[in-house]
C-alpha cells in the first residue's frame, strides 16, 4: 500500500487548498485517517461521498487514483474474509466479481493461491473432505497450479475413502461433496476396498505358500489333517477377500484390479 499513502498525501495538501468546502474536506481528511488504520473499505466509503458533493472542490484525479488502488484491495478482503469464515461458495463469487471487475489486480491467482492454502491447512487439520473442495476450487475455478492441486485434491478424497471403508460405507451418498469429486471419491472408495481385499488374497496366499513349503520340506504331507487346516484358513481369507473385492466391482466396474483379484479368489478356492 506504499503507493496509496504517496497519493494520499497529496490528497490532504489539495486539501488546504480547497478549504471552502469543509464537508467534502472533512470527508476527505476521515478517508486519510481511514487509510492510516487500514480500513480500507471505509476510506473508499468516506472518498466517494466526497466526490459525491456537487461543487465539492477536491482534487478529482488524485482521489481516483486513490480509489482505483483501494478498491481491489477491499474486494479481495472480502473474499478473503469469506474464504476465512468458511462460507466458501461465497468467497469462490467474490472473487470471480473482484476478478472481472479488476481484471488487472491479480486476483485469479491470488484466489487460486489462497484456496490452495486453505486446502492444505485443512488437509494438515484431517478435514480431508474440505481440503478435496479447496483443491477443487483452486484447479476447476481458478486454474492455479493445475496438476499440483489436482495431485491432492486426489490425495485428499483417497483419505476421506480410507475413512469411509474402515467404517464399512459402501456409498458416499451421504457425503456432502460436488459432483465431480463425487465421482473421484467412489473410484477411490472402490480403490480402498481393492487393497483391502488385496490384502486379504495375499494373506490366503502366503498360508497355502507357508504349507506348501513344509510338503516341500518333508515336515507335512498334503494329506495329513495339519495341511488340510491350512489350506481351510487360506480359503477363509480368499472368501473375505472376495467379498469386499465384489464391494469394489459394485462400487465402480470399471475397476481392472478388483476384476482380477475376484478372478484369483474364486480360482484360489
Amino acid at each position: 500500500m506504499k503507493k496509496v499513502v504517496l497519493l494520499v498525501v497529496a490528497v490532504c495538501f489539495a486539501v488546504f487548498s480547497y478549504a471552502q468546502d469543509q464537508n467534502a474536506s472533512e470527508l476527505v481528511t476521515k478517508g486519510n485517517a481511514a487509510i492510516e488504520a487500514k480500513d480500507y473499505a471505509k476510506a473508499v466509503e468516506l472518498f466517494e461521498a466526497a466526490l459525491a458533493i456537487p461543487d465539492h472542490g477536491q482534487d478529482v484525479e488524485t482521489i481516483t487514483k486513490v480509489l482505483d488502488q483501494l478498491k481491489p484491495v477491499v474486494a479481495k478482503d472480502e473474499a478473503k474474509t469469506a474464504l476465512d469464515n468458511k462460507e466458501y461458495q461465497k468467497a469462490v463469487e467474490l472473487y470471480k466479481a473482484a476478478a472481472q471487475d479488476y481484471p488487472d489486480a491479480g486476483v485469479t491467482e491470488l484466489a487460486g493461491k489462497s484456496f490452495y492454502n486453505e486446502g492444505i491447512i485443512s488437509y494438515k487439520a484431517d478435514d480431508f473432505l474440505t481440503a478435496a473442495m479447496c483443491f477443487r476450487m483452486a484447479e476447476k475455478e481458478f486454474n492455479f497450479d493445475v496438476e499440483k492441486s489436482a495431485k491432492y485434491k486426489s490425495a485428499s478424497l483417497k483419505k476421506v475413502a480410507e475413512q469411509l471403508a474402515s467404517e464399512g460405507k459402501t456409498s458416499v451418498d451421504d457425503v456432502k461433496v460436488c459432483e465431480d469429486n463425487k465421482a473421484l471419491l467412489v473410484e477411490e472408495l472402490a480403490n480402498a476396498y481393492v487393497k483391502e481385499g488385496n490384502r486379504l488374497y495375499k494373506a490366503g496366499v502366503d498360508i497355502i505358500n507357508a504349507a506348501n513349503t513344509k510338503v516341500n520340506e518333508g515336515a507335512m504331507s498334503t494329506a495329513d489333517d495339519a495341511y488340510t487346516a491350512e489350506v481351510a484358513k487360506a480359503k477363509k481369507e480368499f472368501a473375505a477377500a472376495l467379498e469386499v473385492l465384489e464391494t469394489a466391482a459394485k462400487l465402480d466396474a470399471s475397476n481392472a484390479n478388483a476384476q482380477k483379484l475376484i478372478e484369483a479368489c474364486k480360482a484360489a478356492m
